[in-house]
């Protein structure tokens, strides 16, 4: 008990000391209660806007649409934050793809290499856009490639993490699963509709034929999540 009570008198003489030398910037005992000033109440208040700010970008997230705050924390919990220079490549085109990404601040280019070297841009993306979600089914390699053109503080979804969840907790992983199904089934219906009037317009009907119809490329996309 005396060593205790000696190194809580040793205690309260370092805090006295470091409170008279910074009474702005460390913490006050009084009356045994620790309290907080505002240099560690800024911290705290930052790291609580930051996981506010994660889950205000998971919310505009097709896949995660219509998930209670408690499931968006589960998907909080296991978003990689990172961060990026400008030029700084996210992704490669060929590179087995681990996951999909959400830009949470800044804008990304996604480009493809031509045959003769140059880059052909695909699409820029800024805040709230989000890119490489058929990675979060297999590893296929990327279609295209991805830059930052500026600094950017990326979020990611990757596979194994999104596996997890669908073992821990199935109900919630289908939601996502079957939301991601839809999405996809979505954008292969509009390419396929594109096509039908490229070869139309070209006056290739005979290419029509061995464009998939749109049902089918929806049960190719379910037929994929089975296999999950």
């Amino acid at each position: 008990m005396a060593f205790f009570l000696l190194g809580i008198d040793y205690l309260e003489r370092i805090i006295e000391t470091f409170a008279y030398r910074f009474p702005n910037s460390f913490v006050f005992l009084l009356k045994g209660h620790v309290m907080v000033d505002g240099f560690w109440g800024n911290i705290f208040r930052k790291a609580k806007k930051d996981e506010d700010n994660v889950l205000s970008m998971l919310k505009v997230v097709p896949i995660l649409d219509g998930l209670s705050k408690d499931e968006l924390k589960e998907f909080e919990r296991i978003v990689h934050r990172r961060h990026y220079e400008p030029n700084e490549n996210i992704f490669w085109e060929g590179e087995p793809g681990v996951g999909m990404y959400i830009v949470q601040e800044g804008t990304v280019k996604i480009y493809k290499t031509l045959p003769d070297g140059n880059g052909k841009e695909l699409a820029i993306l800024k805040n709230g856009d989000f890119f490489g979600e058929l990675a979060l089914l297999d590893e296929s390699p990327r279609s295209a490639s991805a830059i930052a053109l500026e600094k950017c503080h990326i979020l990611g979804l990757f596979r194994p993490e999104l596996f997890d969840i669908l073992e821990r907790k199935p109900r919630l992983g289908l939601k996502v699963t079957t939301k991601l199904a839809q999405m996809i089934g979505n954008r292969l219906r509009i390419t396929n509709t594109e096509l039908q009037s490229l070869c139309a317009k070209f006056h290739k009907p005979e290419k029509l034929s061995k464009i998939t119809s749109h049902d089918t490329l929806l049960e190719e996309s379910k037929t994929i999540l089975k296999r999950v």
